[in-house]
């Protein structure tokens, strides 16, 4: 059971500090919105990877990794990460007027997940293979796992929030390049989601 633990533990603090979209997001709401927004989206993979994980467990997944599915979700995933990061680098930096507008912070990180083929990957390749070893080996290994799983990876996202809202400089020059600095980050993020999409879809080697 510890091993499960361990592993579990050790998988979800490599994603949660692992670089990437759902990151980048997660420190610029934090920075825009303050740090309660920035948690909110740490929590979007507790929403995203329950039909992920349960697809996997039914073997359907493997069906789907067989075909374009991870290449199509690569490339709309990266479509969406672009049209974040230009919007961060159109930013004012006036919060209250863009809080009015802008999706909620849940959802946008929902929507980062949905439409990245990482996790996908992630629960085909290893977290799969873990929690049905982990079934065979006891009930309650699985429930373990999971729960460390997330327990890290969700909560290393969230100190990360915590730390980037106390960084209270808004409407400062150095807030505004904090916000194209990321903006960039997401628009790079996603041309690389693109460059994978098509990759995984055949079109380019």
């Amino acid at each position: 059971m510890r091993y499960y633990l361990a592993t579990g533990a050790l998988l979800g603090l490599g994603a949660g500090l692992s670089p990437g979209p759902l990151l980048t997001l997660v420190i610029s709401e934090s920075l825009r919105r303050g740090a309660a927004a920035g948690v909110r989206v740490a929590l979007a993979p507790l929403v995203s990877d329950l039909p992920i994980i349960i697809l996997v467990l039914l073997g359907l997944g493997r069906v789907a990794s067989a075909g374009m599915l991870p290449g199509i979700l690569a490339l709309a995933g990266g479509g969406l990460v672009i049209w974040m990061g230009v919007g961060e680098l159109r930013s004012t930096g006036e919060v209250a007027v863009e809080n009015r507008v802008q999706t909620h912070p849940l959802r946008r990180g929902v929507w980062v997940n949905v439409l990245s083929p990482y996790p996908y990957l992630f629960w085909l390749g290893v977290g799969g293979p873990i929690l049905l070893k982990a079934w065979d080996y006891k009930q309650g290994a699985p429930f373990v796992f999971l729960g460390s799983f997330y327990l890290l990876l969700v909560g290393s996202k969230a100190l990360l929030a915590c730390v980037a809202g106390r960084m209270v400089f808004l409407g400062s020059k150095g807030y505004r390049l904090t916000l194209r600095v990321l903006g960039l980050l997401l628009c790079l993020f996603g041309l690389s989601l693109i460059k994978e999409g098509l990759t995984l879809c055949g079109l380019i080697p």
